[in-house]
């Protein structure tokens, strides 16, 4: 498959207000997916996507589909949670050093947001205009090209079978998305005619990349060999590089400048803490401490 470099947060961030919004729309707490009698509700399929990492949420933002995931592996945690309770695993001392650990956490994380939050006034209209202009350049989106491709993996036979593609897409070039359902062996875009999606430049391979620039919509390229087999690519749409008007992106804005005003008031909370309770380390102890340690290799043998 073509490789993806990490990719812009924007759309992640749409994806979820919008999902946001449509779940809310709903009066109750509808179930969305169950195992048995077991089930899991709007309300928490979105507090579990709060929780997601970057990594996880721009997955999400590129393939919607992933959102099943996250409900399947919801419903598989509550039914494993169900007998790790059942076999009173939650009793143990490991786990309850482990619980006790995370219970403080999760508060102090909880209470320095809400002590460090903006005020709802921030930012200001003024504010975000300012921002926008400051960093109009950081928000131009760079060209983008609406890809689709039969690939075919680098194994025994792969020639023959390259040739006999090249052969359909030869007699009848219009015919691609059938080819891509019956020949393409990268089985997730085959499903879809071949269809990769949107991709900016920053995210396509730089050998496939080469070739977009002289190939016109509906164009298919000639086999492009990477390390897993052969790619070949059919550009559906180009979008150029432009940047946002400052209405579109507003809201997104003003979402990035409470989070680095917070983080900067937790920095500064923090230091304050610091400066008003100080620490002490008794760096003796604590060398030895490091010296009596158990090894994370102890007991294997070389």
């Amino acid at each position: 498959m073509m490789m993806m470099t990490r990719s812009n947060l924007w759309s992640c961030v749409l994806l979820c207000c919008g999902l946001n919004s449509f779940l809310m729309a709903e009066e109750s707490d509808p179930v969305i997916g169950s195992i048995g009698e077991t089930e899991v509700h709007q309300s928490e399929v979105l507090a579990s996507f709060g929780k997601l990492g970057d990594v996880e949420k721009e997955a999400l933002a590129r393939d919607p589909a992933t959102l099943t995931k996250l409900v399947r592996s919801l419903l598989v945690q509550r039914v494993i949670l169900q007998e790790a309770l059942s076999k009173k695993w939650d009793e143990e001392p490991e786990t309850q050093a482990l619980i006790k650990n995370t219970r403080e956490a999760a508060i102090t994380d909880s209470y320095l947001k809400a002590v460090n939050r903006p005020p709802e006034s921030y930012p200001s209209e003024a504010e975000l205009k300012v921002a926008y202009e400051n960093g109009r350049a950081a928000l131009t989106v760079p060209r983008s090209f609406r890809l689709a491709q039969i690939f075919v993996a680098d194994e025994s036979g792969a020639e023959k079978k390259l040739k006999a593609v090249q052969q359909r897409l030869k007699e009848k070039p219009a015919s691609f998305a059938q080819v891509a359902r019956e020949m393409s062996e990268e089985k997730e875009s085959a499903s879809r005619d071949g269809e990769i999606g949107w991709l900016r430049e920053q995210q396509i391979q730089p050998e496939i990349l080469a070739q977009l620039p002289q190939l016109k919509v509906n164009a298919i390229s000639s086999p492009v060999r990477l390390k897993d087999g052969w790619h070949l690519l059919k550009v559906m749409d180009v979008r150029e590089p432009f940047t946002p008007i400052f209405d579109q992106v507003r809201a997104q804005l003003a979402q990035r400048m409470r989070a680095e005003k917070s983080s900067a008031n937790i920095q500064s909370y923090v230091s304050e803490v610091l400066h008003n309770h100080p620490v002490a380390i008794n760096e003796v102890a604590l060398s030895k401490l490091m010296q009596n340690a158990p090894s994370t290799d102890a007991g294997v043998k070389p």
